[in-house]
Order: structure tokens, then sequence, then C-alpha cells
């Protein structure tokens, strides 16, 4: 009954009104019906940690799977909001760089008037124009002309390379509201596939136990995985690293949750999510060219990862890093330059590998090498280690408050993904549920691995 009434509400909320809308009328309307869903998320939130504190059963675990289909709808619901949004707000773009275009068009045809009348003054010198006039008068009249001209040439230009900051700014900007968009449309069909499953999953359970608790039971039981197929499972890794031994992975997580105070369950939780969607598998290089562009940005990324290629000693040219987003018609979206299981770029890796910039170089610095000095290493953090790899992606979750608690954990998550400022988005959500899922799951795993 509550998903019909849920889907009825969505109906009602994703009516398009059929008169034209202003953008400030648009605009409203987005963020009124996202309000309407973060709403209804935040009630589906509460009941799904509410059930999750209680004792497993086929009823427990049913309306687990229940609200988490309905989550998932509300997602993909508040996704499609945001990718509306983010139209508006590429278009908006879009018309201002025009706008900014045009701008610079007429300005350069001005500055072309102004250069055309400053040659033909200079082809005078003053003596002549002194000589050519009856009096002085003339001639200062003249000269001031001459010096307003030139003044009026350099404004221009200060007014061209103003609006080309611009312009370059809001190319930028456009840039990273279209990798929004297109991470957005990629988590959409996750999420339906997730959902799917979902629905598999409990179709299948209520097949199999014909709602019998007891034989819900059983089927649990069955499905437990052993020590031994632990042991023999392998734990996926992002960006090129392969797969690992679980047992290995267990390990290095112990190791770098130990160190940064962070349930080694929820660091994998993280490090398998983002396997789970990465096609960002390390493929590139720092000099590899996609559609005309750099593959690391140039500025933000690439001197950071060469003073650490100088520092750990490995070759720059040819390290894999990740390749850039791209859409399904093959376009290219924002840069890659991810390094590693930890799938960090250089310059956030600086912040806890120990690189800074003094004095507009990139220079290592012992001391603050978070990684180095908790681990107790003789060499440089390395984001090509795993255990350096693991240990950046704990000290992350630390510092976006991870606290062992369900809703501490959901939130570092979050912002692990989507920032500070994005993790209360509805659209993100998501994400949050599903590292959660995944730490309860593996949070037994490690349980039955060391005999517990």
């Amino acid at each position: 009954m509550k998903r019909v009434f849920i889907s009825l509400l969505l109906g009602l909320l994703f009516v398009q009104p059929v008169f034209a809308e202003t953008a400030a009328e648009r605009k409203d309307r987005l963020e009124t019906q996202l309000k309407a869903i973060e709403a209804q998320m935040v009630e589906s939130q509460k009941a799904l940690q509410g059930k999750q504190t209680e004792r497993q059963s086929l009823e427990r675990d049913i309306d687990i799977l229940n609200t988490q289909i309905d989550r998932a709808q509300l997602g993909i619901e508040a996704r499609a909001l945001a990718i509306e949004q983010i139209k508006g707000q590429i278009s908006d773009k879009e018309e201002f760089i025009d706008l900014l275009n045009e701008r610079s068009a007429k300005q350069r045809n001005s500055i072309a008037e102004l250069l055309r009348q400053t040659n033909e003054v200079d082809g005078f010198s003053v003596a002549e124009i002194l000589l050519s006039k009856q009096n002085l008068s003339e001639f200062f009249t003249d000269f001031e002309s001459f010096r307003t001209l030139n003044n009026s040439l350099k404004d221009s230009l200060t007014a061209l390379a103003e609006i080309k900051s611009d312009t370059e700014d809001q190319k930028i900007s456009l840039e990273d509201k279209q990798v929004s968009e297109a991470e957005l449309k990629a988590q959409q069909e996750a999420e339906k596939q997730d959902i799917e499953s979902k629905e598999q999953e409990k179709n299948q359970i209520l097949t199999t136990t014909k709602g019998e608790e007891a034989a819900y039971q059983q089927l649990l039981a069955s499905q437990q995985k052993t020590a031994a197929q632990l042991r023999a499972q392998l734990f996926q890794l992002l960006g090129g690293g392969g797969a690992i031994p679980f047992p290995t992975a267990v390990a290095l997580a112990q190791t770098a949750g130990g160190v940064a105070g962070v349930d080694p369950a929820l660091i994998l939780a993280i490090l398998e999510q983002e396997s789970a969607y990465g096609a960002n598998i390390g493929s590139c290089t720092m000099g590899s060219v996609s559609q005309g562009s750099d593959v690391m940005h140039p500025t933000r990324d690439k001197p950071v990862f060469l003073a650490m290629a100088s520092t750990i000693g490995f070759d720059a040219a040819t390290q894999p890093v990740s390749c850039p987003l791209m859409r399904s018609d093959g376009t290219r979206i924002g840069y890659g330059g991810a390094m590693g299981a930890s799938q960090f770029i250089p310059s956030t890796w600086a912040s806890y590998g120990g690189f800074a910039n003094i004095g507009g170089t990139w220079t290592y610095v012992k001391e603050s090498d978070a990684i180095r000095t908790l681990l107790k290493k003789d060499l440089p953090s390395n984001p090509y280690n795993n255990q350096d790899a693991f240990t950046a992606t704990a000290l992350l979750l630390r510092d976006n408050g991870a606290n062992g608690t369900y809703a501490g954990d959901r939130l570092a998550a979050l912002r692990y993904y989507a920032g500070w400022g994005g993790a209360s988005n509805p659209e993100n959500q998501f994400y949050g549920d599903q590292v959660i899922e995944r730490k309860t799951r593996l949070q037994n795993e490690i349980k039955i691995l060391n005999g517990g």
C-alpha cells in the first residue's frame, strides 16, 4: 500500500505544467519537487535504520528489501530532477558563453578600428601635426584626441582579456556540470539494475521459503559462506590493481583501520563500491591526449604527479592513471588522472601524502606525510602501494566523520562520494545506503574468516 501511495504521489509531482515556464518558475518547481522527495527519503531512511537493528527474520528482511526498493525508486526520481536542473544550468552556461563570445567579437572589432585609427595618426610626426595647424589650440586638441585613442585601445585590450578569462571560467564550470550530468545518468542505470536485482532476490526468497520463518532461517544458513570459501574469494581493486585474495584485503583494511580509527569493513565497502562502479581501471597515462585535451588536469594535477614520480621513483610517462569519463556517444567529459586502488587524483593525494606547493613548486615534506607517519614507514607514501592506498581511503573516511555508527559511517561514505556539499542531496543517497549494506555483509564475512 505504501509503495502505491508513493507511486501516486510521484505521479502528481511529475505532472508537467501545460503553460510555458519562466526560468525562475522552473527552478522553483524543481526545488519543490526535490524537497518533497527528500522528505520521503528521510522517513524511509529512519524506517530502514530501525529495521537494521531488529533480529534477522523473514518479515524484517522482506521489509528491508521493500524499503530499499522504494528508496531506490525515489533516488531515480531525484536524479531525474537533478539531471533536469543540471541541463538547465548547462543551457544557462552555454547562453552566457555565447554572450561572452559575442562581446569578444565586438571588442575585437573595436580594437581593430582603434588600431586602424592609431596607425593613421602614427603616420604623422608631432612636428608635422604642429606645422599643419594654424594655432596651438588645434594642435593640443588633436594631441589630446591621439592620447584618448591610445587609452581607449588599452582599455579595450584589458576588457578583451577579462572577457577571455570569464569565458574560460564559464567553460570550466560547464564542463563540471556535464561531468555531474553524466555521473547521474550512469547512476540511473546502476540503480535500475539494483532494483531489478532486489526484486528478484525478494521473489526468490518468498518462492523458496513459501513465507515460512523456519525455511528462511535454513536458507540463510545455507547461503552463509564458509571460511574456506572466503579464503579463496578474490577482492576486486579499482585503478588497474586487478584482484587480491580476500584475506589480504581484510589484512590491509585492518591495518589501515587500526591507524585511522575506521571500521575495516567500511574501508572494504567503499573500495568494493568504487570497483563495482568503476570503468576507470587505469588504462591512460599522464601524457595521454583524449579528443584534443590532456587526460590529466594540466595545472591542478600534473605538477603534483611529476613531483610524486620524482620523489617516489616511478616513471610519470608510463604509470597508469584513470581515463576521463565518456558519454555514450563517445565524447569526453572532464579529466582523468586518478591513481591506484584508492583512485585519488594527485592533488587529493597530496594532502595525505606529504606534498605541498612551496613557492610555486610542489615539494615533498616528510613531516606532512600522514600515511608514512601512521604506518611508520621508511619511504614516502605511494598511491600504487595497496597498503598506502587503503590507508588513504581510511583517512579520508575518518576526516569525513566515520565513527563506527550507522549514521556516522553512512554520512562519511556520502561525503567520500559527493563531498560535504553534496552529501545531503536526495540523488546521492543511494551511495550511502549501498555502502552500509556492503559494510554489514563484509563485517559478517570478516567475522567468519576470523573464526568468530
